[in-house]
């Protein structure tokens, strides 16, 4: 009798997400504990087609690794080098130009700038580097090579830095259309001792919502997500989804939220953890669609290489950054799929795949979000409707 109770009530909050009323963190988590997977992805879906309406989009991207030195230590990560490792990246001005160049002969538009978190905090090596090339600080570098890409190939940076200040954010706002910063978790217990971030004092969330809040005052649009699978609880997750959505309410900023599942890394601390299960993470993005209804969803189809085209089913409308050039430095082990067969997915499911810029159409086109200063490089990578226009990639 109980359980007929509870799936009634789930059925409950499903017809009330379709007819656009919001739904409770009670209501979020129970849906969690469903066992009719095809409800709350069909559910999904319909909320997707209704509220982000269009095609299913993608940014056509190089990846530049500027430094990957960090001062934190995840234990699922193996970005992180160390001074000396062969694969430690401390890149110059002239391979990011050479890099941006290449990027834009194949027609890329992002220029997506990746950094360890202060590593001039940690390392001599780092501070030393800065120092030659004129900056103190890893921000001022990236302040300049953005401004340089842009001068000198037209492609638009995106910086995903880690936790900023707001005075380092209002440093890059004239050089980037947007910025990145991953929540992954609104979970401190995550950061508590022998939890993944125990050593990542940038990942206690209170320091990335004072990020996510200072990029809001500035009015930058900003992509952030949740990492699934390292050791949070289905009612975290939910506390995770309600404070962005809580966040973006007071703010209007927030332009993309990465649903971005755990994959096990050989070296690490959680090499021999499990990843997510696959209808657990489909569960978990169809929630995240009933959540956050008018949000840019996305989910990494690298880190799904033989399922990504489910996620379609789960309600997402973008694929984010995909690079016909670089690999996923973060996640080198998952070889970007290509765009042709990401379309073909795309295609297969009844989509159109549009290429859009760094910064979402709905930005561009509300006025505010862009810098004047950036607009003239903007404008001419952008249609009428804030997308990549067909010829420019042809």
């Amino acid at each position: 009798m109980l359980a007929v109770k509870a799936d009634n009530s789930v059925q409950e909050t499903l017809v009330k997400s379709l007819e656009g009323r919001e739904i409770s963190k009670g209501d979020a988590v129970e849906l969690f504990g469903f066992q009719d997977l095809h409800a709350i992805l069909s559910t999904a879906r319909a909320i997707r087609d209704t509220s982000k309406r269009g095609p299913i989009t993608y940014s056509r991207k190089i990846f530049i690794d500027l430094i990957n030195l960090c001062r934190d230590s995840c234990s699922y990560c193996t970005y992180k080098k160390e001074p000396g490792d062969h694969s430690a990246s401390m890149m110059s001005p002239t391979e990011v130009l050479h890099l941006a160049q290449a990027g834009k002969r194949l027609r890329c538009t992002e220029a997506l700038i990746v950094t360890g978190e202060r590593p001039e905090q940690r390392y001599s090596e780092a501070r030393s580097w800065l120092r030659s090339l004129g900056h103190s600080s890893t921000i001022e570098y990236v302040r300049d090579v953005c401004e340089m890409i842009l001068r000198k190939t037209g492609l638009l940076p995106h910086t995903n830095a880690g936790s900023l200040t707001k005075k380092e954010m209002s440093v890059l706002r004239d050089t980037n259309v947007s910025l990145g910063v991953m929540l992954e978790s609104s979970s401190e217990r995550l950061s508590m001792k022998g939890m993944p971030h125990e050593m990542a004092p940038s990942k206690n969330p209170k320091v990335r919502v004072r990020t996510l809040e200072g990029a809001g005052d500035l009015r930058i649009p900003t992509t952030t997500g949740l990492l699934i699978g390292i050791g949070e609880e289905t009612a975290e997750i939910i506390e995770s989804l309600f404070l962005l959505k809580d966040i973006n309410n007071r703010y209007g900023h927030i332009q993309e939220l990465i649903m971005q599942n755990f994959a096990p890394k050989m070296g690490t601390k959680m090499a021999s953890s499990l990843p997510p299960a696959c209808d657990f993470f489909l569960k978990a993005v169809g929630i995240a669609r009933i959540i956050l209804r008018d949000m840019n969803i996305q989910v990494p189809p690298n880190l799904n290489p033989f399922n990504f085209g489910r996620f379609l089913d789960a309600g997402i409308n973008d694929w984010g950054g995909i690079s016909p050039l670089t690999s996923d430095h973060v996640n080198p082990e998952y070889p970007w799929p290509s765009i042709s067969s990401v379309r073909n997915a795309t295609e297969s499911r009844g989509h159109v795949m549009r290429a859009r810029l760094p910064v979402y159409p709905s930005f561009l086109l509300d006025g505010t979000f862009v810098s004047e200063q950036l607009r003239c490089y903007v404008e001419p990578l952008c249609d009428a409707a804030g997308l990549v226009p067909e010829d420019y990639l042809a």
